[in-house]
């Protein structure tokens, strides 16, 4: 008996990367395999992003290929919140549905494309079907967001914020620890604001009390002896409790935090949440109590009513910041934004000149924090063995977004292996190391 053939697309960020890994591991269980190609599937689903209008064009394309080189194609994810604006460029597709809607997406798989019941095909491994390779994952802590942010929509595709208990998400990371996983890296649109919704609600593992509140997952976290990495912390003053614990090697000392601005006029027009906190004197103190940190940042330049001294002071704040990781977008206009009927819009290529300085800054910035670790002996994570030698990444780095170590000539070494190495060589980006 042939069992059913699913084709996927996974576009977005990391939290819908776990969306697809879970509704691919509910197929996988219920007889479905997975195709790598449009012609051997029986149905494709496509796990839209929404976020901004290039992202949206990417979705509504994608969607346009699967149509044409399938025919039978399923919409998930967070464009699914305008259904009206996939079916009027594609009124073909089977079923429309929003974000994390998992359950649904699998009902209409099975609606679409019935299963066939084969217990041997239904086995599945402990951690489910991963969409990133052995070593590493993603573990998603909650969904959704409860601020309103004038330049996102995010809230309303995926609603107020709603965090998963934490002894819920200690399970799934012992089993993605023991089935041999790496490094984890803990996602969700607002982590520090995790346990919130719950009221930080008591939940009990390995015998004690734990709370659902970000401290206490970080500190449970250390000690599945893996590296732990959290992206998307907004810098509320609890934070600050959660330093010690990577100034103790518990955790990675890594924060991924989306300050966006420092201007405090345009921080309070984007409605940022912490807008408030003297940044620069939390930066200063995390470093105090754990001067290897790695903190990595995201801002927006262009912002609607940005003048050229606020755009200044942005630099300035570089440039007493030394962040070691930046990404900056010029603002772009998003379908159902609260920003988009702000006055003074900023012309394209003033954006684009910004845009141009503010990367120049920070990279001189970033050449010159990655030429201070020259010499260092660090632990690093290998990603890749290529005929040049191995590709890794150190706790500075995540996968993806951030930089690279380069190790010429180990191509001895196995993916997923941790070793430690020498820095002799940096750019703005990566590093070149031998084996220490």
């Amino acid at each position: 008996m042939t069992a059913p053939n699913i084709g996927f697309i996974s576009l977005g960020c990391p939290k819908a990367l776990v969306d697809s890994e879970r509704i691919l591991t509910k197929l996988r269980a219920d007889g479905y395999t997975i195709s790598p190609t449009y012609k051997d599937a029986d149905l494709v689903v496509v796990n839209t992003c929404g976020f901004i209008d290039a992202a949206v064009e990417e979705s509504l394309d994608s969607i346009g290929e699967a149509l044409a080189e399938n025919g039978r194609v399923i919409v998930t994810g967070c464009l699914g919140a305008r259904e009206d604006e996939i079916r009027a460029r594609h009124p073909q597709v089977l079923k429309v549905t929003g974000a994390h809607a998992i359950d649904e997406v699998v009902a209409s798989v099975h609606e679409h494309l019935p299963p066939r019941h084969d217990p041997f095909t239904s086995l599945l491994p402990p951690q489910g079907i991963k969409l990133t390779p052995n070593h590493y994952a993603y573990l998603k802590i909650s969904e959704g967001c409860n601020h309103r942010c004038t330049f996102c929509i995010i809230p309303s595709m995926r609603g107020d914020l709603v965090s998963r208990p934490i002894d819920e998400v200690m399970v799934e990371a012992m089993r993605l620890a023991d089935a041999g996983v790496k490094e984890l890296l803990v996602v969700s649109q607002d982590t520090s604001a995790y346990g919130l919704d719950l009221k930080y609600q008591p939940r009990f593992w390995r015998g004690r009390s734990i709370q659902t509140r970000f401290y206490d997952l970080a500190e449970a976290m250390g000690d599945l002896g893996i590296w732990v990495r959290m992206h998307y912390v907004y810098p509320y003053p609890h934070v600050d409790d959660v330093i010690p614990l990577m100034a103790e090697g518990k955790i990675l000392p890594y924060l991924d935090i989306p300050f966006q601005h420092a201007n405090s006029r345009i921080l309070k027009l984007m409605k940022r949440p912490a807008a408030s906190q003297n940044n620069l004197e939390r930066i200063r103190a995390w470093r105090e109590v754990c001067p290897d940190i790695t903190l990595r940042s995201t801002f927006i330049v262009g912002f609607p009513g940005e003048t050229e001294q606020e755009f200044e002071e942005l630099l300035d704040f570089l440039d007493e910041a030394q962040l070691d990781r930046v990404g900056c977008f010029a603002y772009s206009p998003v379908k159902g934004a609260v920003a988009n009927d702000l006055p003074d819009s900023i012309p394209e290529e003033i954006k684009q000149d910004r845009l141009a300085r503010f990367m120049e800054r920070q990279s001189e910035i970033s050449a010159g924090r990655l030429q201070q670790r020259i010499g260092n002996i660090e632990t690093v994570l290998v990603d890749e063995v290529v005929e040049e030698g191995a590709v890794a990444r150190s706790q500075s780095d995540a996968p993806e977004i951030d930089g690279l170590v380069f190790i010429d000539g180990a191509t001895h070494l196995k993916v997923g292996e941790f070793v430690s190495v020498e820095i002799e060589e940096a750019d703005e980006h990566d590093l070149w190391a031998h084996l220490a």
